[in-house]
């Protein structure tokens, strides 16, 4: 079993040991029985493959001087990470901010990645910087069913990248659930990511949903290296996005223990604010 340390500041309520979790790979944080996961209520357990962080704010932020330290095993891919994601769930970094970083610590030069919701572009373009190479090898795949969001997405990297770095992004108009239909045969991703809810700017009623949303994470399960991820921002203050997180985590929760690592992480005490949810494949 792994035991993950705490250490907690001043108005944290003791914690007289790391709890361990009941699985060998599923790293649990304690929490006060009090406090609402996603405001649906307090919750006494964890689901059997996901460690969720969530916390209290009066907790953390009573005293300037109050603070939460978490370590990590050194076997875990979000090792060396953990100020960054303890800053997430304290309220000081975007959601978007910490997946790039994420990312930066799986993707490599010369890689195939997909953004299965382009939406304004901002991650296909932190896609390409990742995976481009002196020699312009790479790949990023982009899709999204809305024609403005390629537009937007196209015109970020026109404006941002070289023609030949351009040249290596792909955009189709497409659902994400059909990423495998533009994919060369036996390609192989090391990375897919999702930002799930809808076009910030655009028709809100315009939303990914819950049925396509599954289908998508089964093509990229299937078509994942070993040592990939697939990263999902799940937004949850619209219609339909709490229960595109519910069948995200049922997704999550059929998982191979064997095959993959799981993570889900959501900024204190604001239960609308987007949740992070980092898959990676093991094996």
């Amino acid at each position: 079993m792994l035991a993950l340390p705490l250490r907690l500041g001043a108005h944290w309520p003791a914690v007289q040991k790391p709890l361990i979790s009941t699985s060998t790979r599923w790293f649990v944080f304690p929490y006060p029985r009090n406090v609402s996961l996603n405001g649906n209520g307090p919750r006494d357990h964890f689901d059997r493959n996901v460690s969720r962080i969530p916390a209290n704010s009066t907790s953390l932020t009573g005293k300037t001087n109050d603070f939460v330290s978490v370590s990590l095993p050194k076997d875990s891919p979000l090792f060396g990470l953990e100020d960054l994601l303890v800053s997430f769930i304290l309220g000081k970094k975007r959601a978007t901010e910490v997946s790039h970083l994420v990312w930066k610590s799986v993707v490599q030069k010369g890689d195939t990645v997909i953004d299965a919701t382009c939406g304004n572009g901002h991650d296909t373009l932190a896609m390409l910087k990742m995976v481009a190479d002196e020699s312009c090898k790479g790949s990023v795949y982009g899709l999204d069913i809305q024609e403005a969001a390629l537009q937007i997405t196209s015109s970020l990297l026109e404006e941002s990248v070289s023609p030949s770095e351009k040249e290596l992004v792909k955009l189709f108009s497409k659902c994400h659930s059909k990423m495998d239909e533009v994919l060369p045969k036996d390609t192989s991703v090391r990375l897919v990511a999702f930002n799930l809810g809808y076009l910030p700017g655009g028709d809100k009623t315009i939303i990914t949903e819950s049925e396509t949303t599954l289908r998508a994470l089964e093509v990229a399960k299937t078509i994942m290296v070993p040592e990939g991820l697939i990263s999902l921002v799940v937004y949850v203050g619209h219609p339909g996005g709490w229960e595109e997180l519910k069948t995200i985590r049922d997704f999550v929760s059929k998982l191979s223990v064997e095959k993959w690592i799981c993570y889900e992480f959501q900024t204190v005490d604001r239960s609308w604010s987007p949740i992070l949810i980092f898959l990676f494949k093991k094996c």
